[in-house]
């Protein structure tokens, strides 16, 4: 998710860059031998010890193979005492349908939030880009702190895609902003890139020294920049391993803080996708293939690419985009294969046109060089499986999952918030019954 200029970046990363020193781990945060988990047993001399609370974790455009680095002591450290995975993403595979799948349980076919710009046949002349907050454009599916606060279970979010939306409820007009007969997290924050990741886990740990009655059982925690360096130096570049290595920090952070207030705590660290190299040599010029004349593109440029046939050009504009093209294929919206579960919402323009891996769609040929990395690809490639760890008193340790797909999150956290089981969603907590702690 790329949310702030390009010039902006640079100042949004020079935390990540300085040199990297493993923070000293406590006995919390060390490997865990297979027999025991990790996260947060009651300390021996506790009377009472509190009640596990689940703390939903993104760490954007984290792919599995980070851990691989040498620079993830913490995160290792709770693959080893828990239960990790390389997760299948949602189609398609960027930051706003998914981050909507991972809460919601369903595909963003389903859920609505079907890209991250994206237009709706209800509201000609409008556009959802990721400041939208208007309820009308995430009503179609319920997040799971609206399903806990529901049940009377108190929620927090410090930051993720949504969390400010006041779902369900109704815009105003002429109210600056005001919503109707919404439900939002007790607690929650609107996302500003300028809070460190120290200061959001800080808050967290803030919301856990409040008394039992108030506490939140269930919180979200995000962060943005391991995305961001990705983005702008591709997910082999030392910048990228360096804010991979920085927000592993916050992790201990996170860990430490928690073990200090003898808070036990389910932890479920996901991340929405993963990141391919992208370069200048490998680009898709759209009108070399069609007419602009004849479309109208939804965005620029990027891994797909989504099209709106000029009125009476139909026919000329499926000539061109329907034969067969090297590095991409175009679609009809109805005829995009069955296996992405993607092609019926109504906010999915009539053509749709995805790249090769590595490859980006651009509206017209490329004014000069550029390298670094990009998402939104093929759902099943490689490079676009996203990270998934879990740690604490629910989870049995030092177990590795086969592959699955993020629709599964929800279910899981309603297991572990104590939720009954949703109806309607696209994905069960089966790939986790073999290893929760029942």
């Amino acid at each position: 998710m790329r949310l702030i200029p390009l010039g902006l970046l640079a100042l949004s990363l020079a935390g990540c860059a300085l040199p990297y020193t493993p923070p000293a781990l406590s006995p919390a945060t060390q490997p865990a031998p297979a027999s025991g988990n990790v996260a947060f047993p009651p300390p021996p001399s506790a009377t009472t010890a509190a009640a596990p609370i689940t703390i939903l974790v993104s760490i954007d455009g984290f792919r599995p193979d980070y851990l691989d680095r040498g620079v993830t002591p913490n995160l290792n450290a709770l693959a080893a005492g828990g239960v990790s995975a390389a997760m299948r993403p949602a189609f398609p595979s960027i930051t706003f349908p998914n981050h909507w799948t991972l809460v919601t349980g369903k595909v963003p076919d389903h859920h609505g939030i079907v890209g991250n710009k994206m237009e709706d046949p209800a509201r000609p002349g409008e556009t959802f880009t990721m400041s939208s907050d208007d309820p009308f454009w995430w009503n179609a599916a319920e997040p799971i702190w609206v399903t806990a606060e529901k049940a009377g279970v108190h929620t927090a979010t410090m930051f993720w895609p949504g969390a400010n939306v006041g779902w369900g409820g109704t815009l105003l007009p002429d109210s600056h902003g005001a919503v109707a007969n919404a439900t939002r997290p007790e607690d929650w924050q609107q996302f500003n890139q300028a809070v460190t990741g120290a200061q959001r886990v800080d808050a967290v740990i803030d919301w856990m020294r409040r008394p039992a009655a108030t506490r939140p059982r269930f919180v979200t925690l995000y962060f943005d920049t391991v995305d961001s360096a990705g983005h702008a130096n591709g997910p082999q570049a030392a910048e990228t391993t360096q804010a991979v290595a920085a927000v592993d920090v916050q992790i201990g952070r996170l860990v430490e803080g928690l073990r200090a207030l003898h808070q036990p705590a389910n932890l479920v660290i996901v991340a929405d996708h993963g990141m391919a190299a992208t370069d200048s040599t490998r680009t898709i010029a759209l009108d070399r293939i069609a007419d602009p004349g004849d479309f109208r593109l939804l965005s620029e440029r990027g891994p797909y690419a989504m099209l709106f046939p000029v009125a009476g050009h139909e026919a000329a504009l499926e000539a061109q985009l329907l034969k067969p093209h090297r590095h991409m294929t175009c679609w009809r919206k109805g005829e995009v294969p069955a296996r992405f579960r993607y092609g019926t919402n109504p906010r999915i323009p009539p053509y749709f046109c995805l790249a090769e891996t590595g490859w980006l769609i651009l509206k017209s040929a490329a004014t000069g060089p550029f390298h670094g990395g990009a998402h939104g690809y093929d759902n099943r490639s490689p490079d676009m499986a996203a990270l998934f760890v879990a740690n604490g008193p629910a989870f049995a340790a030092g177990k590795r999952l086969a592959s699955f797909d993020n629709v599964a999150i929800n279910p899981l956290l309603r297991d572990l918030i104590g939720l009954p089981a949703g109806v309607g969603l696209d994905g069960d907590d089966a790939p986790f019954r073999q290893v929760l702690n029942r």
